[in-house]
């Protein structure tokens, strides 16, 4: 189900909560990601999630807001680039990596010390 570049750490601790969160979320966050395309925002949409307030990208759905375990941010690759997350030089690559937009999200994962990329895939309408 999820990308098989993810980290090994993520299927244990963290597949479950996000899994039941995104299936919740799913239709409101494919939308997100169309909408900052097609205007023209971003060919990369990311939606950070962490399970307290954090900087990077704007809140987008609270935990609270729709019983979830996570907090929804929504932000792009340049923010990631601007803040030094992604390097300049590793930007191809990320790109390259990066799973279709009209059929994955990309997640980032941030909880304490443990962040990493993860795609999950929309469910089928």
């Amino acid at each position: 189900m999820i990308s098989d570049f993810n980290d090994p750490e993520l299927s244990g601790k963290y597949l479950g909560t996000i899994t039941s969160d995104f299936v919740k979320i799913s239709d409101v966050l494919k939308e997100a990601s169309y909408q900052i395309r097609s205007r023209g925002f971003s060919d990369f949409p990311i939606f950070p999630i962490a399970k307290d307030m954090q900087p990077i990208g704007k809140i987008f759905i609270g935990k609270a807001e729709k019983d979830l375990d996570w907090n929804y941010f929504v932000t792009y690759v340049d923010e990631f680039v601007q803040r030094t997350l992604i390097g300049e030089e590793a930007l191809d690559d990320f790109k390259k990596a990066y799973k279709d937009p009209d059929e994955f999200c990309c997640l980032f994962v941030m909880d304490g010390a443990f962040t990493s990329f993860v795609y999950i895939p929309y469910p089928n309408d």
